[in-house]
Order: C-alpha cells, then structure tokens, then sequence
C-alpha cells in the first residue's frame, strides 16, 4: 500500500484521519494534553525555540502547567506506535523496493549532570569542524523507509535510545529485524518482491549486521572508513609433500594503496546533473578479516564465518560547495552484482541523506531537542511525540497548499517540503479528525510555600557507559563463568 504524492484529497484526509485517531489511541496517560502538544508543535507559527511558548497556540487549549505535568507524567505505548506507522502507506524506489536507512542522531544535554543515562555522543561541527567531539547525551537510533529521487521526504519508522550497558551493533539489530517483520506483516513485502535494501553509514558494523540478519528477506549496504582494508578469496590450494592447512585468506586490498587493487569485476560511469561524472567501481567477493572482538566475541567457541560481499568504489567529478571530492568506499552484502544493481546501490546510499535532511527538520524547525528535560524517559515520550508529528505531515503533504514567503520560489503542484506543509497544516488540521477532548475547568494548585527550600535535591549521574566491553577472549570466558 502507497499514497503517491497524487492520491485524492479525499483518500489522502482519510489516511492522516485515521493516523490521529490511532495516534491518540496510543496516549494511555495526559492523552489530551499530549495530543494537543502535537497539535501545537505542527501548527506554531516560525520555529519552535522553547516548549512554553507552545501553549499560546491556538491548537494548545490547556495552561503551560499541563504541558509540562504531560511531558513528565505522560505514557505513549511506543509498541502500539510503532505497528500504527509500518501500516502507513510507505514509499518505495522506482523499482518497486523497500529502501532503509539507519543512523544516529543526538540529543545532546553537556550541562544536565542530573540527567540520568547520558553517553558522550561522538559529534562534529562544534568550535572547529576538523576535529570531532564527545558530548553528553542521548544518541537515538532512527529507522526510515526512502523515496526516490531528490526529496527531504522520508517515513520515520522506529527510534530506539542505547542505553549505558548496552552494545550499539546488537541495539541496531533488534529494531531492524523488527521493522522488517512489521512490515511483512502490514504486507508492504510480500514474497517473490525483491529483497528490502539497508543503507547506513560509517558508523554501522555492515557484516556482522548481514549475518545476524541472514534470515530475513533484507541485504545491507554500509559505507566503510577510507582505512580499511578487504580481502579475496585464496587461491588453488597449497600443492607440495607437506601439503598444509587451506588458506582462509588471498590477497589484500587496502583503500588507501592503488597498487593494491586489482582488475573490478564492473565498472560504470554515470553523468549526474548534482555530481557531474559519477564514476563506479566494484569488486565481487570481496570479505573482511574478523577477528573475536565486539559483537565477535560471543562466537568464541567456534570459527568465524567468511562473509563475502561485492565492494563499490564510488568517485564523483564535484560536490556542492566547490568541496574536494573524495571517493566513498560502499559495501553491499549481496554478490554477483550486474551493472545495473551497483548504480541502484550507490544511488540508494545517497538517498542516506535525506535522514539527514530529516534530523535538521526535528531539531531546527519542530524544536525535538528544545526542550531541557531532565529524564531520559521524557526525552522518548518527546521523541515519539516528533515522529508522530512528522508523519502527519508526510500524510498531510497531497493536501497542503503552498503559502509561500513573496522571496520564495514557488514549488511544483504537490511537490512541497516538509517545512512548506507545515506551513499550511492548520488549515488542514481544521478538515482533519481532532479526538481530544476539551479541558476541563481546574484551578492551579498551591505550589511550594514562599520562602521554603527545596529539600529533595536531585541525584547526579555519571555519563558514559556502566558495563565495560571485554577486549579478548580470554576476558570475555571469564565473566561469562
């Protein structure tokens, strides 16, 4: 099931409808007041900068008391949730495939020591952007499905917060394995359609991923750092009186060597209107050296696997900003590739960046970091709550009109940005279901007396990880007996 950008008016109010609906059904605590937060975060006029300022919209009919007594108090089912979106209508490639992509994005807090679960986020771009840092906070992990073509539209599908004892590669696993079986249940895949397509970044260990998720009808394409090196396959075995074990391992190509690399299996070259030449190489067969380390390790008692996958070098003739281009190394877990599969390969990873499109959008203009919160529990209830929101814009999208600045450009017949459609969502809201109910008449209670003191002082936390990862095997067999 999809809704095309030229779905009906009607179909399209149908669908957001029953979204808000749904969505409210899975407010089981400050339903209203949580509600009408939505509501106000779609509807505010400029860029959220503070959450008090949203309970003077129109949309918000309750005090800035309940908003703030909803984002602490407040309880969304975010199992319930999450089933409602994999039963959206959900984008798909021009040809027919479901893309993924995973990636991180950070709620930074570095002056909240009350906080609790806070990791130092690894992030660029603060002071010098030569040099990256490591900022308190609480990084999220984001699944989205991708359109196709140049777009900042995505489907945000899952959202899941690593927690100090937990490992990042087995915390990405679940929620991918997750969403795939969510949406072979909603039927957006059915058997016999071509394998679902998971993109992700440098960040993400792509071969371990491949394996842990072999079962699944899905092949991942992960971008490696440009340090890396891969290795072929052995050739003929060993001939002689001794004979000896059989080479596991052939040749080595190391990304930053030239000289290392040998003839591509495919080659293409593409001529892209952003890019210019987009020339591709790739390599078939090509596997990693493992070694018992990370997520390794709890395959201690039994020799590692040889995973091969096919290596893409991608080089491009420019990039925006007169930037020095610099070629990306991409590596898929599917082999045998044609020409045709690695241009659908490097096109769909740059389709990536459209998530980040969609971070800059969270945080910049519906203000998901704004608020100071001081438990990472209202940082989920408020993350959920911005996921919610940009769904229903991305369902609002057939039926929003362009109300566009006197200095803007005007945009093709339904083909607005997500900060255009939020720009005319309240006229939509007004056609659209709106279940909450009104506020009842209260009266503010009487608050601390004037003059006392605060005796319940809050408990500081410490930041980063609480359970340390073993660094061998032999550390590893020990805390496990």
């Amino acid at each position: 099931m999809s809704l095309s950008v030229d779905a009906s008016t009607g179909e399209a109010l149908d669908v957001l409808s029953r979204f808000r609906v749904e969505f409210y059904e899975c407010l089981y605590a400050r339903a209203d007041a949580l509600f009408e937060l939505t509501d106000a975060v779609l509807c505010a006029d400029g860029p959220v900068k503070t959450l008090v300022e949203l309970s003077l919209a129109v949309e918000h009919r309750r005090g800035h008391g309940a908003l703030y007594a909803a984002l602490d108090r407040g309880w969304l089912e975010p199992t319930r949730l999450r089933r409602t979106l994999a039963g959206l209508p959900l984008p798909k490639a021009a040809d027919g495939r479901i893309v993924l992509a995973a990636d991180v994005s950070n709620w930074l807090r570095p002056d909240a020591p009350t906080s609790d679960n806070r990791l130092f986020c690894h992030v660029y771009g603060r002071g010098d952007r030569k040099t990256d840092q490591f900022v308190p906070g609480w990084p999220y992990s984001f699944v989205a499905a991708l359109e196709s073509g140049r777009t900042s539209w995505v489907a945000l599908l899952d959202a899941v917060r690593p927690g100090p004892a937990d490992d990042a590669t087995l915390v990405t696993t679940a929620p991918l394995r997750d969403v795939v079986k969510r949406l072979t249940q909603a039927e957006h895949w059915r058997p016999g359609d071509p394998e679902i397509l998971i993109v992700m970044d440098a960040g993400y260990d792509v071969t371990y991923l491949a394996h842990a998720l072999a079962d699944l009808p899905v092949m991942l394409l992960g971008r490696l750092r440009s340090d890396r090196v891969m290795l072929r396959d052995p050739g003929p075995p060993r001939c002689g009186p001794k004979g000896g074990r059989p080479r596991r391992h052939g040749g080595v190509l190391t990304f930053a060597k030239p000289d290392s690399r040998h003839q591509p299996d495919v080659t293409t070259s593409t001529d892209t209107t952003r890019y210019g030449t987009a020339e591709a190489m790739a390599w078939d067969r090509m596997h990693p050296r493992l070694t018992h380390r990370g997520p390794w390790l709890d395959h201690a008692d039994e020799e590692l696997p040889i995973l091969h996958g096919t290596l893409v070098r991608l080089q491009v003739e420019r990039l925006p900003g007169d930037r020095d281009p610099k070629p990306i190394w991409p590596q898929c877990s599917a082999t045998a590739a044609t020409p045709v599969d690695v241009d659908r390969w490097w096109q769909s990873f740059l389709r990536r960046f459209d998530l980040e499109h969609t971070f800059r959008l969270l945080k910049q203009t519906l203000g998901w970091t704004a608020p100071k919160v001081r438990h990472a529990d209202s940082a989920d209830l408020r993350t959920w709550l911005i996921i919610a929101a940009h769904t229903q814009l991305r369902l609002a999208r057939p039926l929003a009109e362009d109300l566009r600045r006197p200095w803007e450009r005007p945009a093709e017949p339904r083909c607005l940005t997500p900060a255009r459609v939020r720009r005319g969502f309240r006229n939509v809201r007004a056609t659209a279901a709106r279940p909450a109910a009104a506020p009842k008449p209260s009266k503010p209670g009487p608050g601390r007396p004037p003059g006392s003191k605060n005796k319940h002082r809050a408990r500081h936390h410490d930041v980063g990880k609480t359970v340390k990862r073993a660094e061998s095997i032999k550390e590893h067999q020990a805390r496990r007996g």
